[in-house]
């Protein structure tokens, strides 16, 4: 295959790899496999734009992405508007779509695995037509992002303490709003303090990301307005792997979730893929099944 790489220096271990010895390594392992690649180290600000150049080009096999999970999301974005098969290199904090593809989560090992892998046709959830691998969230989990980049912090040890600290604090003020959403057909309407909608099903991890994304189903999530000790228990069953199984949890597989916010303010944010945006009074959220191409492991 001829394949481009695309690296963000500015993600997770990246930051403190030397990218010129890491090319070089990419560079003998790929060519040692039978393919042809080619090799791009950019900064943050720069990877979309290179990102997307990289899907327009009819000359090319699959493109590879390094970075964090938000360099991940677009880069899989930017794959399925294209139709380009993607590899990840997890260069971040927590690397969920990693995980979920169980890939190696060292920057050196996935090298061999990806370039020895196959293309296959997984899913790919959309809000609004924004793509998403991971989830859309709102309530407990956006209120804590808004709280964590309130802070400063500059390496992971001072994200996993930033974000700590803002659980805390979300503990102690969980938020508690209106839903209304048709599902599959099906309309209902609820208080809550969190909602959830995954690209297919969560797993056992407490860290929350699918174990399979070519199920071709949404999981859509809903925790009932909570108190502070609700919001403990409900952290606690997450921490032991029991979110799917927490008496606070109401789960529903499928494929179309319709949400609309009675009582949405112009401040009102959610979560996709763990960056913070702000969401208007409805928004459509979509499973897309096998349309998103990925070089994987065999």
């Amino acid at each position: 295959m001829k394949i481009k790489a695309i690296f963000n220096r500015d993600g997770g271990t990246f930051r403190t790899t030397d990218m010129e010895a890491y090319g070089q390594q990419v560079d003998e392992v790929f060519r040692g496999a039978g393919h042809e690649i080619e090799i791009a180290v950019v900064d943050g600000s720069e990877m979309n734009e290179a990102l997307e150049r990289t899907a327009r080009r009819d000359d090319l096999d699959a493109m590879i992405a390094g970075g964090g999970d938000g360099t991940i999301s677009a880069a899989a974005a930017v794959a399925w508007k294209n139709g380009l098969p993607l590899g990840i290199v997890p260069a971040g904090t927590m690397n969920l779509f990693a995980r979920a593809l169980k890939l190696p989560l060292d920057i050196w090992k996935v090298l061999d695995v990806l370039a020895d892998g196959r293309v296959v046709d997984a899913d790919i959830g959309s809000a609004d037509g924004r793509a998403f691998v991971h989830q859309f969230s709102m309530g407990l989990h956006a209120r804590m992002v808004r709280y964590r980049e309130s802070y400063s912090f500059a390496s992971r040890l001072g994200k996993i303490r930033a974000s700590t600290r803002a659980a805390v604090g979300v503990m102690f003020n969980p938020p508690e709003f209106e839903i209304e959403f048709e599902v599959d057909g099906v309309r209902e309407r609820r208080e809550v303090s969190a909602i959830s909608v995954s690209n297919n099903h969560f797993g056992p991890s407490a860290l929350m990301y699918a174990d399979d994304v070519t199920g071709g189903h949404l999981g859509f999530y809903t925790a009932p307005p909570l108190k502070p000790s609700g919001v403990a228990k409900l952290t606690f069953d997450i921490m032991r792997g029991k979110f799917r199984e927490s008496a606070l949890i109401t789960e529903m597989s499928v494929s179309t979730v319709n949400l609309h916010f009675p009582r949405a303010r112009r401040n009102t944010n959610c979560v996709i893929d763990g960056e913070l945006l702000p969401v208007g009074r409805d928004v459509a959220l979509r499973i897309h099944p096998g349309e998103l191409k990925l070089l994987v492991g065999k």
